[in-house]
């Protein structure tokens, strides 16, 4: 079921497993709602299960979409969306090639699931991001090393609706207690941070060194 980008969710997603499962993920939620940053658990096609408000605070106002809403499958948000650049900052670079790089890491472990597959198929109806998926991804990953895939710890821009963060970055923390990994989920939570970005000549720096060209650059 599809759920507008700034509305609740008053249950989380189901998953496989017993009622005690179901339970646990319902407390979790609680959690997750203390919790003053966007935090999000995901199973490993990226369906968001659990999102608190801060997440959705952040991607309220993304306008609806068929496939790609940020609290219904994440991944598609980033690779989809069209208006993902819109709160992703450095869309391309900094956060839909590394979620390309975890996908290919997904469609090679899980090979056989029919949404992965479908996702699949979506990338390569666009020929820039099948290029980009085909031939340039594994040029990026040398260029920037295999540390840049990785979302742990990753530093990247974020563009929040809320004036008194605006343009700003968030360090992804990837957390995940035993009971949700047993799950097949991963817990990811978006630390904002109050340090002042980067002037703006060094960002069009840096982000010339690391975009790929077969990716257009958002707007």
């Amino acid at each position: 079921m599809a759920h507008q980008a700034g509305g609740p969710w008053p249950a989380p997603r189901p998953v496989p497993g017993t009622s005690e499962a179901q339970a646990y993920l319902e407390d979790y939620g609680a959690l997750l709602e203390a919790v003053p940053f966007p935090s999000f658990v995901v199973d490993h096609r990226w369906d968001v299960v659990l999102a608190n408000g801060a997440f959705r605070t952040l991607f309220g106002g993304v306008g609806p979409h068929p496939t790609a809403l940020p609290g219904d499958n994440f991944l598609r948000f980033v690779l989809f969306h069209p208006e993902a650049a819109t709160v992703l900052g450095e869309h391309e670079s900094s956060w839909c090639l590394p979620m390309l790089a975890h996908f290919a890491a997904a469609l090679e472990r899980y090979g056989h699931d029919h949404a992965l597959q479908a996702v699949r198929r979506d990338i390569a109806q666009d020929p820039i991001m099948e290029a980009a998926y085909r031939h340039g991804l594994p040029h990026w990953i040398r260029a920037v090393g295999a540390g840049a895939v990785e979302h742990d710890g990753a530093v990247r821009p974020l563009l929040h609706p809320d004036p008194r963060w605006g343009a700003t970055d968030c360090r992804i923390v990837v957390e995940t207690p035993r009971t949700l990994e047993e799950m097949g989920c991963t817990r990811l939570t978006l630390v904002l941070r109050e340090a002042r970005r980067a002037p703006s000549r060094e960002r069009r720096a840096r982000r010339a060194a690391s975009h790929l060209r077969v990716v257009p650059p958002a707007g």
